[in-house]
């Protein structure tokens, strides 16, 4: 998959590529926006009888693979082919049900570049942590994810 996303450059063939991506097509998963400075993306899930548990609610593992691989894939494409960047760690904070579509935002800002250029220049290791709020259609928060990446600038 990734090797298939790095030879997608483009964000509207990348979003067709994840959308049919087994592990996402196979949990009602769906990709609905990446703009073309892979800045922003917005991810999607509706309640669907393949991603409900016992409750009849979201499936926490669902809920987590909606955050997954964005914000690495977002850093890598932003910072190029000069730097390694790898999910090294996550966190997921269950606030309440997911009773119905659920949405994700991925913002990578300027500010956020500039901090990890500073924070890797001289070749050090950099672990950011960021927080991805899952929502329902009300706004309500369902789940919290704390995401953390690897990112070392390449000898």
């Amino acid at each position: 998959m990734n090797r298939l996303i790095r030879s997608l450059r483009s964000p509207r063939w990348a979003r067709r590529a994840i959308n049919l991506y087994p592990p996402y097509l196979m949990t009602g998963i769906v990709v609905t926006r990446i703009d073309e400075d892979w800045r922003r993306v917005e991810v999607a899930m509706g309640l669907h009888w393949y991603n409900r548990n016992y409750f009849g609610t979201q499936f926490g593992g669902s809920l987590y693979a909606m955050t997954d691989p964005f914000l690495a894939l977002m850093l890598a494409q932003n910072l190029g082919p000069a730097y390694t960047v790898w999910d090294r760690a996550a966190r997921i904070d269950f606030l309440r049900p997911g009773r119905s579509r659920v949405t994700a935002s991925f913002e990578l800002t300027s500010e956020i570049l500039a901090d990890i250029r500073a924070a890797t220049a001289g070749g050090e290791k950099h672990h950011p942590v960021w927080p991805v709020e899952v929502r329902d259609e009300a706004g309500e928060l369902v789940a919290r994810v704390h995401k953390t990446l690897y990112v070392k600038l390449r000898n």
